[in-house]
């Protein structure tokens, strides 16, 4: 059986009792491995105040890049809405420069911009009342007073103008980013539904990121939404999609439900709007209470956890549902020995070339 490419999510996540040092390092560890197991791609998430070390992800594409020598590593996604199109090439055409061929740009909304359908929908009003605060807040650290963040499409523009130097001023002044202009960089779009960010990869030819494992309720409306809007261009000729899930992969079913079991509340903590906890040992995680559990009952359920065969029976299933030309697995375990094997496993049950036997 040919399957598609499978690619990494890493939220670079920080455990109970660990510190930033060590997530930083179980990251690059991370990287090292999925590289040497076949894995085609590394992508790095945008996390800002919560327990995770990837708030900056142009730093850490170039470390991970650093460390490896032939996956493609790239942003899952970069926030546009917290930085400008310039500041943003620049960045990712430093690494470019000494890593071409091997760094992929994703771009999304940074979530307090503008209000789309996404799995908040139908959460307790207090709870989405208190993650809209906290996304206030952290817009306002994350930006300058009284700045005016443009339009989606059109940062997406200008970043696409100024990696093919084309750029210039609405006075007409023309302007070169060194380096960022010609880099060679894979640029791809990301969103949670079919609003403006699948709209605006379809009308300008970008290959497609649906964050499944985000908004498991809304990704067939993104994909469907993005090949209704695509327009053929010089990235890609057809629409090409790639489709986000969590996973948590061990020797049975038993252990990696036992693995996962403290997911939940680590969701919690997110949904809740209060940002992500420092992810929970499941030795000691203390139960949801059945109103807690109503709010993170769909990441739960869309969570593939079991054994190699279980999960990746699933990823097939979520494969043929979305028609994804490649599928990208993030996995957060306590331990990071656990998210390795997860890795692994799921790796040699896919069929990669270097996990055969």
């Amino acid at each position: 059986m040919t399957r598609v490419p499978l690619n990494v999510l890493d939220l670079s996540p920080i455990s109970e009792g660990s510190t930033v040092q060590q997530a930083l390092r179980n990251t690059l560890d991370l990287a090292r491995q999925t590289e040497e197991w076949g894995y085609e791609r590394y992508w790095v998430a945008e996390h800002h105040f919560v327990a995770a070390a990837s708030s900056s992800p142009a730093v850490l594409i170039g470390l991970i890049a650093a460390a490896t020598n032939r996956i493609r590593v790239g942003s899952a996604a970069v926030q546009i809405g917290h930085h400008t199109a310039a500041s943003v090439v620049e960045a990712f055409g430093t690494v470019a420069a000494l890593y071409p061929g091997r760094i992929d740009l994703g771009i999304g909304r940074s979530s307090q911009r503008r209000t789309e359908a996404s799995a908040d929908e139908g959460a307790p009003d207090a709870a989405g009342v208190l993650r809209s605060e906290r996304r206030a807040e952290v817009a306002h650290v994350l930006q300058h007073p009284h700045a005016e963040i443009p339009d989606f499409d059109e940062q997406v523009g200008d970043v696409i103008a100024f990696l093919n130097d084309d750029f210039t001023t609405s006075s007409g002044l023309a302007l070169t980013a060194t380096p960022g202009a010609g880099a060679d960089v894979e640029l791809w779009l990301f969103g949670s539904s079919g609003g403006q960010s699948a709209q605006v990869a379809g009308a300008r030819g970008l290959p497609f990121v649906a964050n499944y494992h985000v908004s498991p309720g809304t990704t067939l409306d993104a994909v469907e939404a993005y090949r209704a809007a695509f327009v053929p261009s010089s990235t890609s000729r057809e629409p090409y999609v790639v489709v986000s899930a969590d996973v948590v992969v061990a020797e049975s079913d038993s252990h990696a439900a036992y693995l996962a079991s403290s997911f939940p509340q680590w969701v919690y903590s997110i949904r809740s709007g209060h940002g992500a906890i420092p992810y929970p040992d499941p030795k000691t995680a203390e139960p949801l209470t059945d109103e807690q559990q109503v709010l993170v009952e769909d990441r739960v359920a869309t969570q593939f956890v079991g054994s190699a065969a279980t999960v990746a029976a699933k990823l097939d299933g979520l494969q043929k549902a979305t028609g994804a030309d490649e599928l990208v697995v993030t996995t957060i375990t306590h331990d990071h020995a656990d998210r390795l094997r997860s890795y692994e496993l799921l790796g040699k049950e896919w069929g990669l070339p270097r996990l055969r036997v």
